[in-house]
């Protein structure tokens, strides 16, 4: 009867155990809304979020939509279904979402924009993001270093890359960069020979590489046939590589034809091997690891009843409002510094780039 006893008591422990830690592992469930696995940045940053959020107690439904409008619109209805309590939204147009926002509103949901702000929605409660305007100044300035702009020499050839126009980040980094280059065009030491400028003009919808590189193309046939291309303005790697495509078709990278100054961001691997062989010159590294700890740290507070921290209340206007930021700070990486920024920091293995 005592051991009978004894094995009740223990079995009740342990049930007692099971439902504590059960209810101490069920925070609620966050759906995390990606734009698509085309950019492994996106992967990395949907993961990062993903195990940080499990970490912490909470269930997550992390979703990729293939950067279809439709696609993510149905996955972030579904999200609002199944009882999310936050939505992390990386949008693909973040001006789409306005009617599931509201029902996401309506049910009690805060949203969190992630690295892409939402824009005409009153229904976004906050953005974490990087400083957008310094990704591309230093994009820029990494164009004039190189190139030597500020101990006068000059003119060079210069083209310019915009990113997706129905991305708002895109417009910050163009804004960012003609910051430092429009003086440089002004004064004739650069020269836009196509006359492209502007986001109208110079923007890759959905972020292609196919379309950067045709438009290189394009730009190379019409208005390069006698001239050299010295630098390319590229704001995000897929961008550079299929801009370096371009150029390596017709011969820039071998013999005389020294390859541009190009540009780019979110140092993917394929970019760093590139910036390595001295094709690519620099891209803009964003550690993902601290965008996810901060938008989890914002989703923490948000479900624990607290203020999230942010750090810039009057940049990002969506249109309906200024959303409440947390801005992180790019680093720009070039052959001189990838190793320590990106090896050293843990971000890639050695491997990773040198194999």
């Amino acid at each position: 009867m005592k051991l009978l006893k004894s094995l009740m008591a223990v079995a009740a422990l342990g049930m007692f155990a099971l439902t504590t830690h059960a209810e101490a592992a069920d925070k609620g469930l966050v759906g995390i809304a990606m734009p698509n696995k085309t950019s492994t940045r996106w992967i990395h940053d949907g993961d990062a979020v993903k195990q940080q959020l499990e970490a912490l107690g909470y269930t997550t439904d992390l979703q990729y939509a293939n950067d279809d409008i439709p696609n993510q619109l149905a996955q972030i209805e579904n999200m609002v279904t199944k009882g999310a309590k936050v939505l992390v939204i990386a949008s693909i147009d973040g001006t789409t979402l306005s009617d599931v926002l509201q029902k996401a509103h309506d049910a009690g949901i805060k949203v969190i924009a992630y690295d892409r702000l939402i824009k005409k929605s009153p229904n976004v409660d906050y953005y974490a993001t990087f400083d957008n305007f310094k990704v591309g100044v230093l994009q820029a300035n990494s164009i004039v270093d190189k190139l030597g702009l500020k101990d006068g020499k000059g003119p060079f050839n210069i083209e310019l890359f915009g990113g997706s126009p129905d991305d708002n980040n895109a417009f910050f980094f163009y804004d960012g960069a003609m910051s430092v280059l429009q003086p440089y065009i002004d004064s004739k030491k650069l020269v836009v020979q196509s006359g492209q400028m502007g986001m109208d003009k110079v923007g890759t919808l959905r972020w292609l590489p196919a379309t950067a590189q045709a438009r290189m193309e394009n730009l190379l046939s019409g208005f390069y046939t006698d001239k050299h291309v010295d630098a390319v303005l590229s704001p995000y790697d897929g961008l550079s590589i299929g801009i370096i495509s371009a150029l390596k078709g017709v011969g820039y990278g071998s013999g005389d034809l020294k390859m541009p100054i190009v540009s780019g961001q979110d140092a993917e691997i394929p970019s760093v091997k590139s910036i390595i062989a001295g094709e690519q010159y620099s891209t803009i590294y964003k550690d993902t690891r601290e965008l996810a700890k901060v938008t989890v740290q914002m989703v923490d507070a948000v479900m624990s009843g607290k203020e999230p921290e942010v750090n810039d209340t009057k940049t990002y206007n969506n249109e309906v409002k200024v959303v409440p930021s947390y801005l992180l700070t790019p680093v720009a990486v070039d052959a001189t510094n990838w190793e320590k920024i990106l090896v050293d920091g843990g971000y890639y293995t050695k491997d990773q780039i040198t194999q």
